[in-house]
């Protein structure tokens, strides 16, 4: 897979570059260090993950990838950044990029290539934990049409519960919830519970 970085150290740049095409899998065609760097090179390699940090001088990573997006609908942005900022957070989530990432968790940043290549979007653990407080728990419209009590998995679900406490508050087994976000990811066609969520939240900016 073709990739660029853009991040406004070039220290962080070419550590990540060196890490991630250790892999065999990751190729990165360019590197940038600000906005209109961005916006060149996703147009001179047009890639197939743009890796971009946000904070990069006056104008933002979320800037260039709003500009990239209204000209590629299918741009497949991936935010790596040590900001959780829920302002940046929500903003991303609603242009439609298809992961956030905090480079603490700098693990995750290979698994998250391969998931965004291949049509997923990835948002951290510590993401996903802050979606709640900034959307008010609504389910999103695909979902409503759900029977009551998937819809009420669902939503302890996003609010953060495990299985457990799922189970204890809706008086069910733990195979039971289990079995039930089974049947959710396989309706909406996810992954993984991580990928509800964010489908759950997502589904409230529409």
């Amino acid at each position: 897979m073709n990739i660029i970085i853009v991040d406004d150290d070039r220290i962080v740049s070419q550590s990540l570059k060196t890490i991630l095409e250790q892999s065999g899998d990751v190729r990165v065609v360019a590197t940038g260090t600000c906005y209109e760097d961005a916006l060149r090179l996703y147009e001179e390699h047009l890639p197939d993950i743009l890796l971009m940090d946000i904070r990069m001088g006056q104008k933002t990573g979320l800037d260039a990838a709003e500009q990239i997006l209204s000209r590629h609908s299918d741009a497949r942005i991936l935010f790596l950044t040590t900001f959780s900022d829920d302002a940046y957070i929500l903003r991303a989530l609603q242009m439609g990029a298809k992961g956030y990432l905090l480079k603490q968790d700098y693990e995750s940043i290979g698994p998250a290539l391969q998931a965004v290549a291949s049509g997923q979007t990835v948002f951290g653990s510590k993401i996903v934990e802050a979606l709640p407080p900034l959307l008010k728990p609504r389910a999103p419209q695909a979902a409503q049409d759900l029977p009551e009590r998937e819809l009420e998995v669902l939503r302890l679900c996003a609010e953060g519960l495990s299985n457990k406490e799922i189970a204890a508050q809706l008086y069910l087994s733990e195979g039971t919830v289990r079995n039930y976000i089974s049947n959710l990811l396989q309706r909406f066609d996810l992954r993984d519970r991580t990928q509800l969520v964010v489908h759950y939240y997502k589904g409230m900016t529409e």
